[in-house]
């Protein structure tokens, strides 16, 4: 028999959590279903993953860090932990090792099919995570079966890839990362690169977070963006590894990694890349431009000592278009992540073309009761970061809260952070 549950909450990752304290906050019974662990996806980065952003980012709504480092950069375990510690003073209803393999509508809300027995609820919210399907490009396809080949979800370190060669293809955060890993071990590296904001870590003696959070650059509204697409833009390159510092294309180029341009086919023996390196680096130091002139505006709004920020020195467009594949001994796909919702809800027309939810401030336009926390500019550039993913989980409980209480004829509790 389906076991009924009044709300659902799908994933125990910052998301997840954030929602499953508003709504514990406002009375709402509910579970959080993890097929894993807490914080899995963070449990599967690299073994010197860290933050890119300082430790006094991390702001979930009642666990704001408190620690004696707050400029510092959460390690992955240090991260899980964080989570784990979270979970527990919240005390989350968590169920763990529960896998949704489906959800579609029914009379009475929503049907989840789950390796633990059917479940009927009257709301669900899916905190799955803003990062779900690893993006290839499709002459990925066309790359020998000999060549070892894995996604940067995969990744561990440098002495689990064969002896050799690395081909990186994708120079978003991790790619970049892992390329200065890599080139740090000693590692001959390629890097195909694709267009990526960047900025120096340090902005006048502050982490480029600081402007980022001031300058409203983090507030940016989704409807604000020149094209639902830049959804799918890469982050500010940027690491927090060994304390924070500069990383780039620049920078990588210096340590010895030699940059390629966009990766558009294969054979058996060789790859092949767009001669476009030039335009790919161009198009970053537009990026840094713009952010410069939020920076100059908060600098005279403020009155505040205006920073160095020069224009990016020259960059040469040399960069190999043919790889002989033959001294290559892995090839890695740091290439993003796209919305997987499609393959597992069974909703007709909730999602736009790119696979996000179609929503207003988080509640599904398709179908009443379903929500979503946790993704990628759901609402602003900093929904789906430690950041600020507790404002849409606030205005999500809030929501179901409110609906919950019309339904029983009485007024419903304010479940927004801080009050």
């Amino acid at each position: 028999m389906a076991e009924h549950i009044d709300v659902v909450v799908i994933g125990a990752g910052q998301a997840g959590l954030a929602t499953s304290r508003e709504l514990t906050r406002a009375g709402v019974e509910h579970v959080v279903l993890e097929r894993d662990r807490i914080g899995e996806t963070w449990r599967r980065r690299w073994d010197s993953f860290c933050l890119v952003t300082p430790n006094w980012s991390v702001q979930l709504p009642g666990g704001a860090y408190d620690g004696d480092d707050p400029d510092g950069f959460m390690l992955r375990d240090e991260i899980v932990a964080y989570l784990e510690r979270y979970a527990a003073a919240s005390r989350a209803p968590l169920r763990t090792g529960v896998e949704v393999s489906s959800l579609s509508p029914s009379p009475d809300g929503f049907t989840l099919e789950t390796t633990a027995g059917e479940i009927r609820a009257r709301a669900v919210v899916a905190a799955t995570g803003a990062y779900q399907r690893p993006h290839r490009p499709a002459a990925a396809a066309r790359l020998p079966a000999s060549v070892p080949q894995l996604d940067a979800d995969d990744y561990r370190n440098p002495r689990e890839l064969p002896p050799g060669r690395v081909l990186v293809i994708g120079s978003g955060q991790t790619g970049c990362q892992i390329a200065e890993e890599l080139i740090e071990a000693g590692r001959d590296v390629l890097l195909s690169c694709g267009r990526a904001p960047w900025l120096p870590r340090r902005i006048g003696g502050r982490d480029f977070a600081w402007w980022w959070a001031e300058t409203g650059f983090a507030e940016m509204p989704v409807d604000a963006l020149p094209a639902p697409t830049v959804r799918l833009n890469a982050n500010l390159l940027a690491t927090g590894r060994n304390g924070g510092h500069d990383l780039h294309l620049r920078t990588l180029r210096a340590a010895g990694v030699t940059l390629l341009g966009h990766f558009v086919d294969a054979d058996e023996t060789a790859a092949r890349f767009a001669p476009d390196l030039a335009e790919t680096v161009a198009w970053g130091d537009d990026r840094y431009r713009d952010f410069r002139k939020l920076v100059m505006k908060l600098v005279e709004e403020r009155n505040l000592p205006p920073p160095e920020m020069p224009d990016p020195e020259p960059f040469g467009d040399e960069a190999p278009e043919n790889v002989d594949l033959g001294g290559v001994a892995a090839v890695v796909f740091a290439g993003g992540f796209r919305p997987d919702y499609r393959s597992w809800m069974e909703v007709p027309n909730a999602f736009d073309e790119l696979g996000f939810p179609l929503h207003a401030d988080g509640a599904s336009l398709a179908a009443p009761g379903l929500y979503f926390v946790g993704v990628h500019f759901l609402r602003k550039r900093k929904s789906s970061l430690l950041y600020g993913v507790g404002e849409d989980a606030a205005l999500v409980a809030e929501a179901i809260a409110s609906g919950r209480a019309r339904s029983a004829g009485r007024p419903a509790a304010d479940t927004r952070a801080g009050r």
